[in-house]
């Protein structure tokens, strides 16, 4: 049998005289490597922008990659509007909306009909922000869209299923102090936005048990209309086409609708101090608190970029190489500094660590807090924290899907009509930040007077502090240290000692 040469001997030659030159280029370390320029323009939001007749605007997203669509309606709607006494009412509406069924279909036989088309059908409702969504393919448009018509317009509520989810609440409620983790994160949103703001306005027992489903219908009927809706449409399809599915989708609405109130922004920041619930836990968590920044804030690009120095950046970051690199206190630490669109939202730092060590390592994180205002951090800090942000700025619209996402976010929010050009301008803002403007932000923000200090753990072990390290909680707040107790499940006061 005949056999076909091999060319492996006769190209062995060749590399070897290529492997040597091709080795000259490597460096001989990872840091030494170079990479050119980011070459990368983000897309324009008037490409994909259509103003309905029927109010809403959508952005229009064809993607012919795979035979699917994605439709996602955000809805001006939220827990904020929920009536006093019926705290849960949005969330329960939300979540019914999609799952109980409408005037045609009972909820299970809506629930089956998706199955057969290999459709996801969800909705939700949240603090400022309401969404109903559907994925389907392509070939099933004119059944997916008559079916999502009738879920916006006529929600059957179906009794059984809005017991079911009753009960299910309660029995979540029931649960809210089992974890320690969502006590912190509760007790977070009482001290940095106070006892009567709106996030804190949480449902009790007695607010889920009055609400009747002629309380949802009501809240569907005033809040779920065309003019409050914003779409986000990717997919197999063609624009034209598509925009002339949504002129129908949305047209002669069977009811009126309102226009919601402004989202509330009064606030509360606590009083400086520690603040320590006691709940028998290994471990304490710790939250650091201080007021925050607003997104359209002039200094919000240079308090992302101070914030990912401190410790926003993982293991980059001064916070995480102090306290689990250098002391070995926590398997995790951090900081945050989010941009509110609403209102300022909280700069927060965060850790958990052993019950003796937790007042230690508060003091290593505001001594990391202390350090980032006094003096400026070194060029390779900057340089490397405002690449990682240019760097990876093409995420946001990495598919068709998130770029219709972050359009239609930004056109709830305000932002395209308050700033359309933010993403077109947005690297060269960070990339204008400088050690002086980092310096400048931490010591705007970055306030030991003001700072609020949450500890959810076993208060005995706590106070006794450290052998080794004889830092005092109570001395980190200014010397004030609140019993801060635990809240009652199911009526959300203060529990009785």
């Amino acid at each position: 049998m005949q056999t076909r040469p091999t060319v492996l001997p006769l190209l062995a030659p060749l590399l070897a005289l290529a492997l040597p030159a091709f080795a000259a280029d490597i460096p001989d370390r990872p840091e030494k490597l170079t990479y050119p320029q980011l070459n990368y323009s983000p897309p324009d939001a008037k490409q994909f922008r259509v103003a309905l007749k029927a109010g809403p605007v959508a952005y229009v997203v064809p993607d012919r990659e795979l035979p699917l669509v994605n439709i996602s309606i955000l809805v001006r709607t939220g827990d904020y509007l929920d009536p006093v006494g019926k705290e849960g009412l949005a969330g329960i509406t939300g979540y019914m909306l999609a799952r109980g069924g409408t005037a045609s279909k009972k909820a299970e036989d809506l629930e089956e009909r998706l199955a057969f088309l290999a459709a996801n059908l969800n909705s939700s409702v949240g603090d400022t922000q309401g969404s109903v969504g559907m994925n389907l393919l392509s070939k099933d448009l004119d059944e997916g869209f008559a079916i999502l018509r009738e879920v916006l317009t006529a929600p059957r509520f179906q009794d059984d299923k809005l017991t079911l989810r009753k009960q299910q609440s309660l029995q979540a409620m029931k649960q809210r102090n089992d974890d320690a983790a969502d006590i912190e994160q509760r007790e977070r949103r009482f001290l940095a936005y106070g006892d009567g703001f709106y996030f804190n306005r949480h449902s009790t027992q007695a607010s889920l048990e009055s609400i009747t489903r002629a309380d949802l219908e009501a809240f569907h009927k005033r809040w779920f209309h065309p003019k409050n809706f914003v779409i986000a449409v990717n997919g197999d399809f063609d624009r034209d086409a598509m925009v002339a599915r949504l002129e129908k989708l949305f047209a002669a609405w069977p009811f009126t609708g309102e226009v919601p109130p402004p989202i509330p922004t009064e606030r509360q920041f606590a009083k400086p101090g520690v603040y320590l619930v006691d709940k028998e836990v290994n471990q304490g968590r710790v939250t650091i608190l201080l007021p925050g920044i607003r997104r359209d804030d002039p200094d919000y690009q240079a308090a992302q970029v101070m914030n990912d120095i401190l410790g926003g950046g993982g293991f980059t970051s001064r916070i995480m190489n102090r306290v689990r690199s250098d002391e070995g206190l926590a398997y995790s630490a951090g900081s945050g500094f989010p941009g509110g669109v609403y209102h300022p939202m909280s700069f927060l730092a965060a850790f958990q660590s052993k019950s003796r060590t937790v007042a230690y390592a508060t003091s290593i994180v505001l001594e990391e807090m202390k350090k980032v205002a006094s003096e400026q951090v070194t060029d390779e800090e900057l340089t490397t924290t405002k690449n990682q942000f240019i760097e990876t700025f093409p995420r946001t619209f990495a598919t068709k899907g998130s770029t219709a996402g972050a359009f239609a976010s930004d056109e709830f929010t305000g932002r395209f009509a308050k700033d359309p050009d933010f993403w077109k301008n947005y690297r060269s803002k960070v990339n204008a930040v400088t050690k002086a403007d980092v310096q400048r932000v931490a010591k705007k923000f970055l306030t030991p007077e003001k700072v609020v200090i949450l500890v959810v753990g076993t208060k005995e072990e706590i106070l006794k502090g450290h052998p080794d390290h004889p830092v005092k909680l109570e001395s980190l707040g200014g010397g004030r240290l609140v019993d801060q107790p635990l809240r009652d499940p199911l009526t959300m006061k203060p529990a009785a000692k």
